[in-house]
């Protein structure tokens, strides 16, 4: 019986040594934890101020072209001739290609300087008599440029459907398919096509360097690119091409910027 006391004795001296040293270890591993010094944490990179640099504006007399445009909008917006735009860029760069622009592409919206060669003077026969002063030179006369207040006549019979506003750059005639369509003021037709969408078979006139006007929705056109026009004569027949019902879709620009063309008619 005392060596079965003795034993337990024994044991228990040993498991509270151990007890003891477990502890002593854990204490340590703590003390050791909380002296060692934290690492700084990762440093996070802001790459929000790494944005694209933004495009730099147009140079003048050039045009930086964005998603949709074509390049008879473009001579539209700007009071040109679309082929006018094509064969200043294509003297320019001859690798331009008027069916092909891709967004920033610069286009040519003014005549380069130099591009257009004076006329030269008819030789007249000699004169005989010494006492002839000589002729003076040639000079060319500027394009004409029409004053403020151009008058134009009524493209078409019909009720005004829509009025110019921020959205409609023109007014809207309603009509019939087959109607006539007149030009509203004698002038020069620089584009007769349907390549700007939403105007569908669509006229343009040139009136001088300042006035255009638009003839759009048309379901036939009647007059071709180049065609010298006169004021009140059929140019087209109205339509509903690119439109939910038969209409003109009339616009008059101002050195390219659309206006409002009721007072302007007579």
């Amino acid at each position: 019986m005392r060596s079965h006391q003795n034993l337990i004795s024994i044991m228990s001296n040993r498991l509270s040594k151990n007890l003891l040293i477990a502890l002593m270890s854990a204490s340590l591993l703590l003390t050791v934890g909380c002296s060692t010094p934290r690492t700084k944490p990762a440093s996070v990179t802001d790459r929000t101020s790494a944005l694209p640099e933004p495009t730099p504006p147009a140079p003048p007399g050039y045009y930086r072209v964005k998603k949709g445009d074509t390049l008879a909008r473009i001579a539209l917006d700007h009071g040109q001739a679309p082929r006018d735009v094509a064969q200043w860029n294509l003297a320019a760069n001859p690798s331009f290609n008027p069916n092909v622009i891709e967004v920033d592409d610069l286009v040519l919206i003014r005549a380069p300087a130099g591009l257009k060669s004076a006329k030269v003077a008819d030789k007249k026969p000699a004169v005989d008599k010494a006492d002839t002063p000589a002729p003076a030179p040639e000079v060319l006369k500027p394009e004409v440029v029409a004053e403020p207040g151009i008058r134009l006549s009524s493209p078409a019979k019909g009720k005004i459907t829509q009025e110019f506003n921020e959205t409609n750059k023109g007014i809207d005639i309603a009509g019939k398919v087959g109607e006539p369509v007149l030009a509203a003021s004698e002038g020069k037709v620089v584009y007769a096509g349907n390549s700007l969408r939403g105007y569908g078979n669509l006229v343009i006139i040139k009136h001088d360097n300042t006035y255009l006007t638009a003839y759009a929705h048309n379901s036939k056109l009647l007059v071709k690119e180049g065609d010298a026009v006169r004021k009140g004569q059929k140019i087209a027949e109205m339509g509903d091409t690119d439109a939910t019902s038969p209409k003109l879709h009339f616009e008059l620009r101002v050195n390219g910027k659309p206006v409002n063309p009721t007072p302007y008619l007579q």
